[in-house]
């Protein structure tokens, strides 16, 4: 009986002690071994983001094999532990459909916070669809814009009015665009190496030089190549810049009074070099092909227009041949002091947005620092912080490119004008098609009509 009377009395004092270890494993799990992190505030809110283009869920990079972690992992670690009560209803947006997709949601008022395309914000501010985030940057002393780029924070079409007065975004991911050449065929075709902030024409001449049989190899090489069927068509958005082309006078808050300049010289100049550029491009770039030995020991080609290195890095992460950073070299972009084309992703609130508190705070989270590294480190998105610490040294092609957003301004040609994205660039697209077959149109005839266009899309407006 004695014995009895002890196991009975074990087993409670077991299931004690088992239900003690329990509740501070599930403490520990569920502050995902964060605990050291403070509360930065209690408030309860449900947040609603739209996240074009994001991976949401852990997985593993199909060419690096490195693992990468999803947003929602993040999340858990960094966002819930700061802010315990507040809600967060993701969305994945694919690229697609992106536009159509969140400005549906904007319109039905299904959605508080997104982040989407360059282009994409601007035109929802214009319609009315974004909140005017300056009241909430005002009452908000903790936060400090100074830690963003200037010229993305004042300047960048998808986070501010063009009249300056509307801060409607926060910059969270920079275009990559700059030059980069192949400092072995360089050296191949006895060719002097690009100078820092290359002109159009000392790119036209080099690229000239090296089209044809390779002195040593013997194979063919070609010049330069650039995206002929770009959608944005970033390359003549450089050669604006370097021409002095800005498409016209006005503004994009105003398009109905803009003076369009499409057909002037210095539009004719872009269009001549484009003409003459297209002997020295394999023929497959019209289709945007014809790069694929680009960053590789094979390469074929010697110039390459508006490059984001994102394929040089991701080779070396592949076979950590160091020898191909040291190969393929970026400079500056062809416009003044290295300028040219640089798109800005941003995040944006809704004017409807249900929790305006939460809703800043979200936004003020996934635009800080540390999500910043996340990205870059998980994602590979280019930082638009004006001190990025984080960055390793390896990528020269990224540092290049903060240079040129820092010295970069949006005109009328780029993507934030609508009628430069759907009328004006497939109209140049096709003159490049042309050209490169040898069928260039006739540039002062070409562009009349195109300045002809411009001016009944405005007075339509």
């Amino acid at each position: 009986m004695r014995k009895r009377k002890m196991h009975w009395v074990a087993i409670p004092l077991l299931v004690i002690l088992i239900f003690t270890m329990t509740a501070c494993a599930s403490e520990t799990d569920t502050s995902s071994g964060n605990s050291h992190i403070k509360v930065v505030s209690k408030m309860k809110g449900t947040v609603r983001v739209a996240l074009a283009g994001w991976q949401l869920d852990n997985g593993i990079d199909a060419l690096t094999g490195a693992k990468i972690q999803g947003l929602k992992d993040y999340l858990k670690e960094e966002f819930y532990p700061r802010y315990p009560n507040i809600k967060l209803e993701l969305t994945q947006v694919p690229w697609e459909n992106a536009k159509a997709k969140q400005t549906a949601m904007l319109k039905s008022g299904d959605v508080d916070v997104l982040y989407s395309g360059g282009a994409f914000e601007f035109n929802w501010y214009q319609e009315g669809l974004l909140k005017d985030l300056n009241p909430l940057i005002a009452q908000d002393k903790e936060f400090d814009p100074s830690i963003y780029m200037k010229s993305l924070w004042e300047n960048a079409v998808s986070t501010r009015s063009p009249d300056g007065k509307t801060q409607f975004g926060i910059p969270i991911s920079l275009g990559r665009r700059a030059i980069g050449y192949d400092k072995e065929l360089f050296k191949q075709w006895g060719v002097t190496p690009l100078s820092e902030n290359p002109t159009p024409q000392e790119i036209l001449e080099k690229a000239k030089k090296m089209t044809g049989k390779n002195p040593v190899t013997g194979k063919q090489n070609y010049g330069l190549w650039w995206e002929g069927n770009g959608l944005n068509d970033s390359t003549v958005v450089a050669l604006s810049y370097a021409f002095g082309a800005n498409g016209g006078k006005g503004t994009l808050s105003d398009v109905g009074n803009i003076k369009w300049q499409l057909n002037s010289p210095e539009m004719a100049k872009v269009m001549e070099w484009l003409k003459d550029a297209s002997k020295y491009a394999p023929k497959a770039f019209v289709n945007g092909k014809g790069n694929e030995k680009w960053a590789t020991k094979d390469n074929d080609i010697a110039i390459y227009l508006d490059d984001s290195g994102a394929t040089l890095m991701s080779n070396y992460e592949e076979t950590k041949d160091s020898s191909l950073l040291d190969r393929f070299q970026p400079t500056m972009n062809m416009g003044p002091n290295g300028s040219g084309w640089v798109s800005t992703d941003s995040f944006v609130m809704a004017k409807n947005a249900k929790d305006e508190k939460a809703s800043w705070a979200v936004m003020k989270f996934l635009t800080n620092h540390d999500t910043q590294v996340y990205l870059h480190k998980n994602l590979n998105k280019s930082p638009t912080l004006a001190d990025p610490d984080f960055l390793d040294g390896k990528d020269a092609f990224l540092e290049k490119e903060i240079k040129i957003a820092e010295v970069s301004k949006h005109t009328l040609l780029d993507e934030a004008n609508p009628y430069f994205s759907s009328d004006i660039v497939p109209e140049i697209n096709g003159f490049i098609s042309k050209a490169a077959n040898g069928n260039a149109p006739n540039i002062p005839s070409f562009l009349n009509d195109i300045q002809q266009r411009a001016q009944k899309w405005s007075a339509n407006q």
